[in-house]
């Protein structure tokens, strides 16, 4: 059984929202899970709770929740991340950056 960490997208059109999810290779993007192991908004969100000036000069920024544990466990056992997984697990600190495949190399 391959198992693989990847999005299931949610939200309407043009609004996106997906969670992280823990599933078997050959199923639906959008099927059941095994487990849900995380959240990502790739839409900017302002800051709440600040004052007026600070709001201004306040970046945007993307949200991302992941249960590092269960993550790290699913990992262990032999799940593969999705490319795009794997860049937010490497941004989050999980993973480490796969080299880039277009890059020149150093000999």
């Amino acid at each position: 059984m391959v198992v693989k960490i990847r999005f299931a997208r949610f939200g309407p059109r043009h609004s996106p929202f997906y969670n992280i999810v823990v599933a078997q290779a050959r199923s639906a993007r959008d099927s059941k899970p095994l487990e849900v192991v995380g959240t990502y908004n790739p839409l900017p969100q302002k800051p709440t709770n600040l004052s007026e000036e600070e709001a201004r000069v306040a970046k945007p920024f993307k949200e991302i929740s992941i249960d590092r544990s269960r993550v790290k466990y699913w990992l262990g056992v032999g799940a593969q991340p999705t490319d795009s997984v794997w860049r937010l697990l490497s941004m989050v600190g999980l993973l480490e950056p796969k080299p880039n495949r277009f890059a020149p190399q150093k000999n």
